[in-house]
């Protein structure tokens, strides 16, 4: 599964690959709960690196189907 987080006033997002089995409620529930206390959102993605992002900076959060789903061309 693929996670865009859109962050206010930057021009790029977070992309995130998370595991198969990532459950997409209880990535809501981490964003709705990181955006109403004014917490930090911490993931980890399929390689185990943790990524954080300030909940008041959320502009946006787009989880979808996995990347390789979308791939074109010649790439590994």
């Amino acid at each position: 599964m693929e996670i865009r987080i859109g962050v206010t006033q930057t021009a790029k997002e977070v992309a995130l690959e998370m595991a198969s089995d990532t459950d997409p409620e209880a990535i809501k529930s981490q964003v709705a709960d990181a955006m109403g206390a004014d917490a930090t959102l911490w993931l980890t993605d399929k390689k185990g690196r943790q990524v954080g992002v300030p909940g008041a900076k959320i502009a946006y959060v787009e989880i979808g189907a996995p990347a390789d789903s979308a791939r074109v061309g010649f790439g590994s």
